[in-house]
């Protein structure tokens, strides 16, 4: 069965559905961000994507740090069945994923005009006040302004906000009060706009991406499937196709997993941020690994091997008020974090060292917080010196601090077969019990096949845990398999859980 906007399920909570794209490995760090930030209730995932209702609007919604993209959800539900039915019944039932309730799609596009909407008429506002009329001064030094007609301005923007949010709030209550008289036009006359806030809808211009992964990929290809939704979204609403500058996206992935609808909320991927020049690690696993390492303010926080320093510049734009220090024995790295640092505004808040890691000028457990990406073998012999700079950092890390590693499969084998300590592991089963992560499987659908994708991520998950033996006083409390696109890794967090033997 789907669940969309004309689906009761979408409206179970106040707010509007989303879901976010994210890079495989990050879901549970997804899943905490959204709730924590967002305040979003039924969180959902499957592999790659997270589901979840919010009632917050662009500017909370720009923060998200660990996904890749935003979208409106149109509409999710189970697989099409290639393997017993024609190719042109598939053809058919793509169709039937506009023609069979085009009211949702009219809902979510409603909606989120206002969404931009109001956007729109708060960065005016913001824009406004950043930009005062000038002040005139008499004789007397009395400032004679304009400041009783700025107020009564800010007044009347005030209302009209309230207003447009009211309307946002209502958008999802609109299919509901619909009646029979208004659902003949909209069937009988498709070129009539719906209402008179939705700026004839049927103007639109529009383009269809379309992914397609598993089964059907082996049958239709995206660009197939992209025209199929095409015409039926011509015919429906009659819009008009522009594959250059459309006014609207519409995001399709057809899986094994699920059939997904969507409109791209931002055309700027998330994980794309402004403040980074130069990159290096991505983004999003650079804020994942710091949003495990417990930060607090008046923290020390170090990466002794920051390279372009995308994982402090991370960390510090989310805590501020922490003492961060990247070293790194490459003087181009340095420069390009320093590039970073300045293009962030951070130079100030980030302190630069050229030095080894494994020669740290830093007293022993006067660390809080380490971060750093180890490197993937091209610069360190996977043998003796992974083993040195472990030593280092667990030497300047304090008794209860916590180090967050981005290690490579080479390294995770290397560590696991080494067995420098007889520390007892017993974090089995916090990993799956700290996310209280939720499966994706709505009560109304038995979907195998969505139960075995879920628990095979806390599975693999916590075997990688089980499997890792402490590096001395370093405890490993717990452990994500990430995908870095053409490889894999580890993101580990360390605890020292006491001081080491001289």
């Amino acid at each position: 069965m789907a669940t969309g906007p004309g689906h009761p399920a979408w409206r179970r909570a106040a707010g509007a559905r989303f879901f976010c794209t994210v890079g495989r490995g990050l879901e549970p760090f997804l899943m905490r961000e959204v709730r924590a930030r967002l305040q979003a209730t039924e969180v959902e995932y499957i592999l790659g994507k997270v589901f979840f209702t919010t009632c917050s609007d662009l500017n909370m919604l720009k923060k998200l740090k660990s996904a890749e993209r935003l979208f409106l959800l149109i509409k999710k539900q189970l697989p099409f069945n290639v393997s017993s039915v024609s190719k042109g019944k598939i053809f058919s039932e793509v169709q039937r994923l506009i023609s069979d309730d085009p009211e949702s799609w009219l809902n979510v596009i409603s909606f989120w005009k206002n969404l931009l909407e109001l956007d729109a008429k708060k960065e005016k506002l913001s824009q406004r006040d950043a930009n005062p009329q000038k002040m005139k001064t008499g004789k007397n030094g009395t400032i004679i302004g304009t400041k009783l007609k700025i107020e009564q301005m800010q007044e009347t923007e005030e209302n009209r906000e309230c207003q447009l949010e009211k309307q946002i709030k209502e958008t999802l209550e609109q299919g509901d009060s619909l009646t029979k008289r208004e659902k003949f036009q909209e069937e009988e006359f498709p070129n009539v706009a719906k209402a008179a806030d939705t700026h004839n809808e049927n103007n639109l211009t529009f383009r269809v991406s379309c992914r397609c992964s598993g089964a059907i990929a082996k049958t239709f290809t995206a660009q197939e499937i992209g025209r199929i939704v095409g015409i039926a979204l011509m015919k429906q609403f009659g819009w008009k196709a522009d594959l250059r500058n459309p006014t609207l996206e519409i995001f399709i992935h057809l899986s094994d997993i699920y059939s997904v609808v969507g409109i791209p909320v931002f055309r700027v991927p998330l994980a794309s941020r402004a403040y980074i020049r130069t990159t290096g690690l991505r983004s999003t696993i650079a804020w994942a690994m710091a949003s495990i390492a417990e930060i607090k303010a008046g923290m020390f926080v170090l990466d002794p091997m920051c390279g372009f320093g995308t994982i402090l510049l991370e960390a510090a734009k989310e805590w501020p008020d922490v003492y961060y220090v990247g070293a790194d024995v490459s003087a181009s790295q340095l420069l390009g974090a320093c590039d970073n640092l300045t293009a962030a505004g951070l130079k100030d808040k980030i302190e630069l060292l050229k030095v080894s890691v494994i020669e740290l000028p830093l007293p022993s457990e006067s660390v809080d917080v380490i971060i750093s990406d180890i490197p993937f073998g091209k610069k360190f012999k996977l043998g003796k010196d992974i083993r040195s700079i472990l030593q280092e950092m667990e030497r300047v890390l304090h008794v209860g601090g916590t180090a967050v590693l981005l290690l490579s499969e080479a390294h995770h084998k290397h560590l696991k077969d080494c067995e420098r300590s007889c520390i007892p592991m017993n974090s089995k089963g916090r990993h799956a019990d700290e996310l209280g992560i939720e499966k994706c499987v709505p009560p109304e659908e038995n979907t195998s096949i969505s139960k075995t994708v879920s628990s095979s991520l806390e599975s693999n998950n916590q075997e990688c845990l089980d499997k890792m033996p402490p590096f001395g006083s370093l405890v490993p409390m717990e452990c994500y398999k990430v995908s870095l696109g053409k490889t894999d890794a580890f993101i580990y967090k360390y605890k020292k859980s006491h001081a080491p033997r001289l």
